[in-house]
């Protein structure tokens, strides 16, 4: 059995920053893997740790630097990566779930995996519907926000999830190969990568490919969100800022709460 699993490389701010307008500039930001995708990671190695997976492939859309992100999960344990990048993409703000599942649909087809495994949402967008659509795309079954997955089932063709609904409540149900599922934080504890597996994530493939080896063009790719503006947004609380030393914020909050009619009698 191939498992295939879907990784982004996700951009966090340090811990100190600076804004210019409504943008960071790039040598502020630290680029990982996404959370989510990090529990599919470790989900796909456990199904080879059990030996129900004969291989785990990760793929990634991104450019160069991605390589550094993808490697974390090949020294996780996945035995090779596929990363997309095309100069088509180089100048998209942001890259929108049909482009995304346009390309991984290609992958896909060329690696015919049983199992796609992808994290439920990303760090940055947000979207939350890149497997789903995937699924939807190939015609394979799905599940989202999977948060336990019966391994034995898995060998035996089909499934068993456990899915995370609105109000905490949750669906058990079966899903027949190939299929996709979004995977959920919680469902497993992702491992850290070793010393020796990062050593050994150094010789593991990582086989770059275009749109073109793909058999894809840059109309397949153009996205139909445009971002058209970033602002702050007005803040909508009563907070009060002090600012200064210790003793001086307490004898402003001191003076605030006088002000309020709060105080000793």
């Amino acid at each position: 059995m191939k498992v295939l699993v879907t990784v982004k490389e996700v951009a966090a701010v340090e811990d100190e920053f600076q804004i210019a307008g409504t943008s960071i500039d790039e040598t502020y930001l630290e680029y990982d893997l996404n959370e989510w995708d990090d529990y599919a990671v470790e989900e796909a190695v456990q199904l080879q740790e059990a030996g129900i997976a004969d291989e785990v492939v990760a793929v990634t859309i991104g450019p160069e630097r991605a390589e550094e992100t993808i490697r974390m999960a090949l020294a996780k344990g996945a035995d090779r990566a596929v990363r997309v990048w095309d100069d088509a993409l180089e100048g998209a703000d942001l890259l929108d779930v049909g482009a995304k599942t346009a390309i991984l649909e290609k992958v896909v087809e060329e690696e015919d995996p049983d199992l796609v495994l992808s994290g439920v949402q990303a760090d940055d967008d947000g979207f939350g519907a890149t497997g789903v659509s995937l699924a939807d795309a190939l015609g394979f079954e799905w599940a989202a926000v999977v948060n336990h997955l019966d391994q034995d089932s898995v060998e035996s063709g089909t499934a068993s999830v456990r899915r995370e609904l609105e109000g905490g409540v949750e669906e058990l149900t079966d899903v027949e190969l190939p299929a996709v599922l979004t995977i959920q934080t919680g469902i497993n504890e992702p491992r850290y990568a070793s010393l020796r597996g990062i050593r050994q994530a150094q010789r593991k493939e990582i086989a770059p490919k275009t749109l073109g080896d793909l058999g894809l063009d840059a109309a397949a790719v153009e996205n139909e969100l445009t971002l058209t503006d970033m602002y702050e947004p007005e803040t909508e609380s009563d907070a009060t800022y002090f600012e200064g030393g210790p003793e001086e914020e307490a004898a402003q909050l001191a003076d605030l709460l006088r002000e309020k009619g709060v105080g000793a009698q």
